[in-house]
């Protein structure tokens, strides 16, 4: 089951970068920048969860590094406890709606989690367009949940 999730998190977050990528590129809709989150992260480690402005706060050495590889690591993390959650069952059978509806369910973490404790607000409600950045971020878990599916299948039919 680790070897499954590991995959299939990696790629699912792959994706969704690509999704970014996309958007950032096409649309010119920023992301997320994984710097932040790993400055987000490696001031945890001196007891501090909450900042006003994430980019107020003071750079770490290695917050880039760290904000990918933790951006990753939650891909995985995630992967896994889907996988844990629909079982061995569905890893041999992958069908679309459980991959797609736990990728929306992960937004949570984002909207109420990660973005109060970096100075966003509740579901980005302190930056200047809410409504456009909840859509975003829907859209970008709703991807990782549509790569959770794609890669499912890729390991079933590559295993």
């Amino acid at each position: 089951m680790l070897s499954s999730a590991l995959l299939i998190g990696v790629g699912a977050t792959l994706l969704m970068d690509l999704w970014n990528v996309l958007l950032k590129r096409g649309f010119g809709i920023r992301s997320l920048d994984y710097c932040l989150l790993g400055r987000w992260v490696s001031h945890m480690a001196a007891g501090t969860f909450r900042h006003a402005s994430i980019t107020a706060a003071a750079a770490r050495p290695g917050e880039c590094l760290l904000g990918w590889v933790s951006h990753y690591s939650i891909g995985i993390g995630f992967a896994l406890g889907f996988l844990l959650l629909v079982g061995r069952e569905w890893l041999d059978r992958p069908t679309p709606l459980p991959a797609v509806a736990f990728g929306l369910v992960t937004v949570a973490v984002p909207l109420f989690v990660m973005q109060p404790a970096i100075g966003l607000g509740i579901a980005s409600s302190k930056t200047p367009h809410p409504a456009r950045a909840r859509l975003k971020s829907l859209g970008t878990h709703l991807v990782f949940g549509v790569g959770l599916y794609a890669l499912a299948l890729v390991w079933r039919f590559a295993g």
